[in-house]
């Protein structure tokens, strides 16, 4: 299970091209939040992943539990919802199990061939994160963006067409019972329902580059009938909200910013099959404190990684085929399985094209 959760790993939270993005240019600062917004220029995109505090180790990840603690406010607004905790998760449920009581029974034996669907890292509950943030120049004044515009599956295609995705409707939704989706359940509302603008997204992502070739080897490998897939899947939300529908004090928190903020896009991914807990994506429009013709943006990317993915450096170690697979390594692009510009590249470099493409159309649409 392990060596298909470092080969999925890159593929698992969706891609983005660098296509409408080549006007803008990723630089990196010490913290995006907290950047001089005065200071920013045309056409730049600054960006932060880490912060260089003891609670974050040196893969840019940091356990959900010292993210709560040492910075609420990101874990309010960040989280699938404000009361989000790391859900506790049976050690022997099997994905796709339905959530129904039954009479306890002795946990039977390990078979070290055995292909289950479930595995440490789902059933531990625990999560590190990797929070990326950054911050754009719109020539625009908040009021002259229609950010429902961006409620669209030609929106998402434009920032990647590699993922394949098709509306769906709230009662389509997966059940969230399994080892992966636990937890996951908005107990505000019911996913894809309660908000004026709002679409319910299934999605589907071909791995590229060099894993699919991983992937053939893994499945030569592996002894059993079970082979590993080269897709991801995965279920989420996208919406537009209004400023009556924003804590606008505890938001201008969040962005170091105290302007008055115009809308928010956010797209939360409350369901994934592999590697990820969940996912989001939220982009605050604020007014520039100085000119009013123009709009800032402050971008987050948050990605909730099962921390059991992470404990098994050793046994690929071990296996001179798996060293270059080691999940941390892939997860912060520093494997030999890594490549191109999209999520095959590691979280840092797909967080850095997404957002930096999503600043090239937000930019480019009249």
């Amino acid at each position: 299970m392990w060596t298909r959760h470092a080969i999925v790993l890159v593929g698992l939270l969706g891609s983005f091209s660098a296509a409408g993005a080549q006007d803008f240019r990723i630089q990196d600062v010490a913290s995006a939040r907290s950047f001089d917004v005065a200071q920013l220029k045309p056409g730049i995109v600054v960006f932060s992943d880490q912060d260089g505090t003891a609670a974050a180790d040196e893969t840019n990840l940091i356990h959900f539990e010292d993210w709560a603690r040492t910075r609420p406010n990101q874990k309010k607004f960040l989280s699938l919802f404000p009361s989000y905790t790391e859900p506790v998760v049976d050690k022997t449920a099997k994905i796709g199990a339905k959530s129904e009581p039954t009479e306890p029974k002795p946990e039977p034996k390990a078979d070290p061939k055995a292909d289950s669907n479930a595995d440490d890292g789902a059933a531990s509950g625990k999560l590190s994160m990797y929070v990326a943030q950054a911050r754009f120049v719109l020539d625009k004044p908040p009021g002259a963006i229609d950010l429902s515009r961006y409620v669209t599956l030609p929106f998402l295609e434009r920032i990647d067409p590699a993922i394949k995705h098709k509306v769906i409707t709230a009662a389509e939704v997966l059940p969230l019972t399994d080892p992966h989706g636990l937890g996951n359940d908005n107990p505000d509302r019911k996913w894809c329902t309660g908000r004026t603008t709002l679409i319910c997204i299934q999605s589907s992502y071909k791995l590229e580059g060099k894993i699919p070739i991983g992937i053939l080897l893994v499945n030569k490998l592996r002894d059993t009938a079970k082979k590993v897939s080269d897709h991801v899947d995965f279920e989420s939300e996208l919406s537009a909200l209004a400023p009556a529908n924003l804590d606008q004090p505890g938001l201008k928190e969040l962005t170091a910013l105290d302007t008055p903020i115009g809308g928010a896009i956010e797209q939360n991914i409350f369901y994934v099959n592999q590697i990820m807990k969940f996912g989001k994506f939220f982009a605050v429009f604020q007014g520039h404190p100085s000119d009013p013709n123009k709009t800032v943006v402050t971008a987050f990317m948050v990605l909730a990684i099962e921390a059991g993915v992470l404990d098994k450096k050793r046994e690929f170690e071990k296996v001179p085929v798996l060293r270059n697979l080691v999940p941390a390594q892939v997860l912060m692009g520093k494997s030999s399985f890594n490549s191109g510009q999209s999520i095959s590249a590691g979280l840092p470099n797909y967080a850095r094209n997404e957002i930096r493409t999503v600043a090239g159309i937000l930019a480019h649409d009249k």
